[in-house]
């Protein structure tokens, strides 16, 4: 079969939010300030849960593995993002591009998974209390912590070895960071295997957590509405009220990015949604877990009570 000519591209542009030329500044400031709290908010629970031993359980133990997470989530995009805004330079080579990709893919598989490890965790707690000590012990949170964030890096390597092994014709990246779907937008031709993998993966990091996490809750909400006392079914529901919260956006977020059909997306809509998920989820996280858990509110109002005295 004849090959078609291409020039090696070796290094790309971003567009990032051209579109919004006179906003720049304001979207910078905006942006700025969400990324500084998503970092604050992030390192102290971080921190709570490590200090306050009434919080050294498996669910807290997930929950500071995701804060973790998500921390440097921010990290591999953001910071490229404001410099973007402010005029520091927009391109990127080839290789850092692909860093870039294996990292965000990284994390955000890792973060997916995590979620559903931690409605797993709920649901032993919820649906099988007495043996809840057994199960969730601290060799079996441990393993999996692991094999969710070696699992998400794993898919991500693939991800990010099956984009980067294809030639491209085009520099100009419509967008504000290297995400799967605009990279391969430059590619000269992109191999039907290529469109399989990003799928298969999509529905194992998406699809596949987000089926287990219905289907816990479908059996937690059904074993707490045995519970005889409304007492007694509003504070067993509390404990999942903050996980169920950030799953629904999170979830429903990364299956608007990647599920939506090409053929319907507009830059602006992509961005949007972009934005959501790389600069707004991140801060849900914190933000949730602090104004809607009381115990992490406890933690809070102790760890500043001694501060306040010494």
């Amino acid at each position: 079969m004849k090959r078609t000519n291409f020039t090696g591209v070796r290094e790309f542009v971003f567009q990032g939010f051209s579109n919004f030329q006179e906003y720049q500044l304001t979207l910078f400031v905006v942006f700025f300030a969400l990324y500084l709290l998503t970092l604050a908010g992030n390192v102290i629970i971080v921190t709570i849960i490590r200090i306050d031993h009434h919080l050294h359980t498996p669910m807290y133990f997930f929950l500071s593995v995701l804060s973790t997470s998500e921390t440097f989530y921010s990290l591999v995009i953001i910071p490229r993002m404001l410099g973007s805004l402010v005029g520091l330079s927009q391109t990127i080579s080839l290789e850092d591009c692909g860093t870039q990709l294996f990292f965000f893919l990284g994390f955000a598989i890792t973060n997916c998974l995590l979620l559903a490890v931690m409605g797993y965790d709920r649901y032993v707690a919820i649906c099988n209390p007495l043996r809840y000590t057994i199960i969730m012990n601290w060799r079996v949170c441990t393993i999996l912590a692991s094999s969710v964030c070696a699992t998400g890096f794993f898919f991500s390597l693939i991800q990010a070895v099956s984009i980067f092994r294809l030639p491209f014709c085009n520099s100009l990246i419509e967008h504000f960071f290297c995400d799967v779907r605009p990279i391969l937008d430059l590619a000269c031709e992109v191999p039907v295997v290529n469109d399989i993998l990003t799928l298969v993966l999509s529905l194992l990091a998406i699809t596949a957590p987000a089926t287990f996490l219905f289907v816990s809750y479908v059996l937690i909400i059904s074993t707490i509405l045995k519970i005889a006392s409304a007492e007694g079914r509003k504070k067993t529901f509390a404990t999942c009220a903050s996980h169920l919260t950030v799953v629904v956006i999170h979830y429903g977020c990364a299956s608007i990015a990647y599920f939506k059909p090409k053929s319907e997306n507009t830059r602006d809509q992509d961005q949007l949604i972009s934005v959501t998920y790389t600069v707004i989820t991140p801060l849900l996280n914190p933000v949730v877990y602090s104004l809607r858990n009381k115990e992490v509110q406890d933690a809070l109002r102790k760890v500043m009570g001694r501060k306040s005295l010494s």
